[in-house]
């Protein structure tokens, strides 16, 4: 629950504007002295005054704070105090009573030594390595020709020359979107997380370049910001990051997808060289001609060799040969027909010849008969002993006279 308003601040009864300022003076008097690190904006200590005015800013966010010093303290600092160092400030916050504004005193100003930049940026790289930030398994693949490069980098660098001179070099029709910014200093960092928000929401950027030329350690600082680390993480487009020169190696390589020596190497990482996709391209052909020449001849090859196969040269010589094999058959078969038509021939005339000789008409030529007697006989009379049969009757004469006789002839 907030504290009941004083009743003498009401409407009807309020504070003039001194008492206000006296009263948030007075509690402000009570703060202790404190030690503040930041990045100096600006340093302000014109000649013949006795104060100096800078201005401190937190390096991971938009909060700065207004300080008075001094101007021996800034004038005699070694080494001298430089817009974009990182300084440790001692001193206590005072309320300026008549223009109602709040500013820290300074009373002593100590640089950030290299040793102790270093050692913070190890503890940061110690905390984003430790929540996945470095992992390769986040990294994404650069596309192999991408419709678009975004290029953040100084305005008219060497760093934006190299990127654009050699990627357009290797790869004539290659597209860039260039968002020039601040790549050190305090505005450094903001400029460069805007830049890349607008390029990440961009649909035709299909990869991201952040480019900048040496420096020393304090001017790579940005580079290893914890907000800046943060921001190229979140990007959803592949990031390659050319930081200075081969020794140097910021946090934001750790964090990019792919980390280049130089801004040279990451226009070769971003686009292809088209002399050489040429002579790839041409090197497939010569290849898919020599595999398709060389399938081409042995499917020729297969051909003949199956066209020579007598099945497939003289397809009716099967043919020919069966029909050959059918007339041996029929000639044969024809022939035994034949020959057992003959035997079967010969058999009936020798049966013939034999019945001939056996029978009764046979022996009635020769004069001889058989006569049953006494029986009544109701056969056809014959003309010729030559028709008869079995049971036919003959009629013969014999020396006593005619009579009828029956003719018994073999079945």
């Amino acid at each position: 629950m907030s504290a009941a308003p004083d009743p003498a601040t009401t409407a009807e009864a309020p504070w003039p504007v001194r008492t206000v300022a006296l009263k948030v003076s007075k509690w402000i008097d009570r703060l202790g002295p404190v030690w503040v690190e930041g990045q100096l904006t600006q340093v302000s200590a014109r000649p013949g005054t006795g104060t100096a005015f800078l201005t401190l800013r937190d390096p991971a966010a938009d909060v700065s704070l207004s300080l008075t010093a001094p101007a021996d303290i800034v004038r005699g600092a070694a080494p001298p105090l430089a817009e974009g160092q990182r300084v440790v400030v001692h001193g206590k916050f005072s309320f300026y009573f008549a223009r109602g504004t709040l500013s820290l005193r300074v009373d002593e100003v100590r640089a950030v030594g290299v040793g102790e930049l270093l050692a913070r940026i190890e503890r940061l790289r110690a905390l984003l390595a430790a929540e996945g930030l470095f992992d390769p398994a986040r990294k994404r693949r650069l596309p192999r020709l991408p419709r678009c490069v975004g290029l953040v980098t100084g305005r008219a660098s060497a760093a934006e020359h190299d990127v654009v001179s050699v990627a357009t070099g290797r790869w004539p029709g290659v597209c860039f979107r260039i968002r020039n910014t601040a790549t050190q200093g305090v505005q450094a960092v903001p400029q460069i997380l805007d830049a890349l928000e607008a390029l990440d929401r961009d649909p035709e950027v299909d990869v991201i370049v952040l480019a900048r030329g040496g420096g020393s350690v304090e001017d790579l600082l940005p580079f290893s910001d914890e907000a800046l680390c943060r921001g190229v993480a979140r990007c959803r487009t592949p990031v390659v990051t050319a930081i200075g020169h081969e020794p140097d190696t910021p946090l934001v390589d750790h964090v990019a997808d792919v980390r280049a020596a130089t801004p040279t190497d990451a226009a070769k990482c971003v686009v292809p060289d088209l002399a050489e996709e040429t002579a790839h391209l041409e090197h497939l052909r010569t290849r898919a001609r020599r595999a398709l020449h060389a399938w081409v001849e042995r499917e020729e090859a297969r051909i003949a060799r199956l066209r020579s196969r007598p099945v497939l040269a003289d397809p009716l010589r099967a043919v020919a040969v069966l029909a050959d094999e059918v007339t041996a058959l029929v000639g044969r078969g024809r022939r035994v027909v034949e020959g057992g038509l003959r035997d079967r021939d010969a058999d009936v005339r020798h049966l013939r010849a034999s019945l001939t000789a056996l029978g009764p008409a046979a022996t009635l030529s020769r004069g001889y008969a058989i006569v049953q007697a006494g029986s009544e006989v109701s056969a056809p009379v014959l003309r010729s002993a030559d028709d008869a049969g079995p049971g036919d009757v003959l009629r013969v004469r014999l020396a006593d006279g005619a009579v009828r006789a029956r003719v018994e002839a073999p079945e």
